[in-house]
């Protein structure tokens, strides 16, 4: 059959027509999948028609920044550098800083010029972040809105490697089903939206539930969300993987050989699956496939097998570290076990013949008691991680307590000292975050992220001065000098004092008249001039008409004057304490009423900004649940977390007591103020002679957990005027 030319022609002609159709709707279905075109949308509408972005291979994560006509030209070798390019040029081109506490902002209709190009590069593969703390400390109810601006913060901040536990409790829902567990039994097992973090350590079961089945169904449709955004970014998931956790009655129901890892702060532990049962093998293979099913494989997974004192008696520790690896490998025979050292972990039996390359180890306190080496560290481990990958981190925050603080000499230094070392250098691998609580101090974690990029080693002062420029979008002097007396002082604690997180404030303390923390496990040390604090408010108050509407301005002010009068609170208290002492009545009773009234004050405060404000935490809590009952319990786990933290047992045998304390409006008011008022009035008492009553604090503590939905996440009070107010009442 002969074909015309003509036919021929047109069949050619349709062709050509169909393939630049088909080339067309792929470059506009690769510009719409672009998250950098996404991202720049919702920092501002239109932003990305003012970018040019440009994507080119390279050895080395790097970006560039540079200039056509009148676009700004972002390179990078894939989208996390792209965006880490972004953000340095919104900061140090444009004076625009993102932040936790706004990640929008107005450009220009016109972006400032890239005057002379701009390269930067590292050789640190991996930026690391969050600790398993932040998932219940900072996360535990957020939703996909929010989650969406992490992941956004993520890849701006360079990040891109994140730990990624939501709905972890599906996975084992699915897996104790399979293995013959009731629902109840599940139930019993897996822990409450507050807690989920020291499940998954294996520090508890159960607490803060039982959940309902709309729980689990919601938290992975979550994580599906979270896990295809950071993919989409580059960004690897560090999924939690199988490291022998079974429930503590699994000897009983399954037969299994474990062994007790004892109790933890009370709380019973779950059991250990001994690496030589022979169902092991099966029951990691059921907890894999059903990870996968529901998140997909990932390339590294997060195990943390006896955190904190862990019972290891009876465990040949490295056929369970070689178990755990086999388990992981059998899944991805590229995967790579992320581990963190903290305390006695990783303990080196379970590591030391894993193969290099198989492993990332997190030197999770980094910047106050490194492990990989340094010989002036308390927890120095002579001969670091051995073989294994590294990654220098900050941890910084420690229950998620609210308050200024930070190692910025030893954090610099420390990092620059790591890469410099002869042997650690040679695995050393990478930065991370390991908070336990975020949304705070967010110039540290600023710095932290540009270690990497920075070749060079730099000075906390030259620092500072860009960074201050960069979050205010202008140099002020009185802003500059406020941060450089911050920075020297109450941001630089130095490296002989091991600070664990912030000097706790006292208003968050249950009373007593010599205490000077909160927590049981804060190291509060005096290693900075309060005046320095209280100074660095007045400044910041001295220029605060001039930034009305400053975003970061308006948050940064409260926070600092939150600080000045957290530390007057201190010095009052020490007073409160002589006049008790020396039985002197009146002056008990003026500075004790003085202390009292520096709690309302802050409580006002912190009212203007709806971060500082406790109903923006138990809203969240009760947004995500569907019911009036859901609501109620995931509110429960809200209050009780930042106050009792556990049941009677946990909380005073266990000293978990305001662990999680917060200084926020509202608890302030109705917290914190209810418990210093009761102590005084009792030591009254005494001064008068009269029976002084025994105090059960966590009797007079529990009723406020129970209450329900009294509080608003809507700031109230132009904060400039309230802070202006307040200085003027205290200072």
């Amino acid at each position: 059959m002969r074909i015309s030319s003509t036919f021929l022609f047109n069949l050619n002609l349709m062709m050509k027509k169909l393939i630049s159709i088909f080339v067309l709707f792929c470059c506009v279905l690769s510009l719409s999948a672009n998250p950098i075109h996404g991202l720049l949308e919702r920092i501002d509408k239109g932003a990305s028609k003012k970018f040019i972005i440009q994507q080119q291979k390279s050895e080395v994560d790097f970006f560039e920044l540079d200039q056509k006509g009148d676009k700004v030209v972002i390179r990078g070798n894939n989208y996390v550098s792209i965006a880490t390019g972004l953000n340095w040029y919104l900061k140090y081109h444009a004076g625009i800083h993102l932040s936790w506490n706004d990640m929008t902002a107005d450009l220009p209709e016109v972006l400032p010029a890239v005057t002379e190009k701009e390269r930067h590069e590292t050789n640190l593969p991996y930026r690391y972040a969050y600790n398993y703390c932040t998932f219940s400390y900072s996360m535990a109810f957020w939703d996909w809105e929010r989650w969406q601006q992490e992941i956004d913060w993520m890849a701006l901040h360079g990040v891109n490697l994140s730990l990624s536990l939501t709905g972890a409790e599906t996975v084992w829902k699915n897996v104790l089903t399979k293995l013959g567990y009731s629902k109840d039994e599940i139930n019993a097992f897996v822990s409450g939206s507050g807690f989920t973090a020291w499940w998954l350590m294996n520090n508890l079961e159960g607490w803060g539930g039982p959940n309902p089945d709309s729980w689990y169904v919601q938290q992975a449709e979550l994580q599906k969300k979270i896990v295809k955004r950071m993919r989409e970014y580059g960004i690897h998931p560090v999924l939690p993987g199988y490291c022998g956790m079974v429930p503590h009655n699994a000897k009983e129901k399954l037969g299994l050989n474990v062994a007790d890892p004892g109790l933890w702060c009370s709380y019973n532990r779950p059991a250990f699956l001994q690496p030589e049962d022979e169902r092991f093998e099966e029951i990691s293979s059921i907890y894999y496939k059903e990870l996968t099913k529901l998140y997909g494989k990932s390339k590294f997974y997060a195990m943390d097998p006896f955190h904190e004192g862990g019972n290891t008696s009876g465990v040949n520790l490295d056929a369970a570290g070689q178990a755990v690896m086999d388990a992981m490998k059998k899944c991805n025979p590229e995967a790579v076990w992320v581990i963190q050292a903290w305390q006695e972990n990783p303990r080196v039996p379970m590591i030391k013949n894993r193969k290099a390359g198989d492993m990332l180890v997190l030197d999770l306190h980094a910047e106050c008691r490194p492990q990989w080496g340094d010989a002036w560290s308390e927890w120095c481990r002579k001969d670091g991680f051995m073989q294994h990958d590294w990654a220098y981190c900050m941890l910084l925050n420690f229950g998620g307590n609210v308050g200024l603080h930070g190692k910025m000499d030893v954090l610099i230094d420390g990092f620059y000292n790591a890469k410099a070392d002869a042997r650690a250098s040679q695995t050393m691998k990478g930065v991370g975050i390991t908070p336990e609580g975020i949304e705070n101090n967010p110039m540290m974690y600023e710095l932290l992220y540009e270690l990497p990029w920075r070749a060079e080693r730099f000075t906390r002062e030259d620092w500072l001065k860009e960074y201050v420029q960069a979050r205010y979008g202008t140099d002020d002097k009185a802003l500059q000098k406020a941060w450089q007396l911050l920075g020297a002082g109450i941001y630089n604690s130095p490296k002989e004092k091991p600070q664990q997180g912030t000097h706790e404030s006292l208003f968050c303390a249950r009373p007593g008249l010599d205490v000077w923390k909160a927590s049981a496990w804060a190291e509060s040390k005096d290693y900075y001039n309060p005046k320095d604090v209280m100074e660095a408010a007045r400044l910041m108050l001295s220029v605060a008409d001039k930034y009305k509407g400053n975003n970061n301005f308006e948050y940064d002010l409260v926070d600092v004057l939150r600080q000045a009068i957290a530390e007057k609170g201190r010095l009052t208290l020490k007073v409160v304490s002589a006049a008790y002492k020396a039985e002197d009545k009146e002056l008990f009773n003026k500075a004790s009423e003085r202390f009292l009234q520096l709690i309302l004050l802050q409580d006002e405060l912190l009212g203007t900004r709806k971060e500082f404000r406790v109903g923006n935490w138990t809203g969240m809590a009760r947004n995500i649940g569907q019911t009036p009952e859901e609501k109620n319990l995931y509110e429960w786990n809200a209050r009780v977390q930042i106050t009792t933290w556990g049941n009677h047992s946990a909380s005073e045998r266990g000293n978990l007591h305001d662990y999680a304390h917060k200084e926020w409006n509202g608890i302030l008011k109705d917290f914190y103020y209810m418990r210093w008022k009761t102590y005084f009035d009792a030591l009254m008492c005494t001064l008068d002679g009269r029976m002084t009553p025994i105090l059960d604090w966590y009797a007079i503590e529990e009723p406020w957990t129970k209450v329900s939905d009294t509080y608003s996440a809507q700031p109230e009070g132009d904060c400039i005027e309230v802070a202006k107010k307040v200085y003027q009442e205290i200072f």
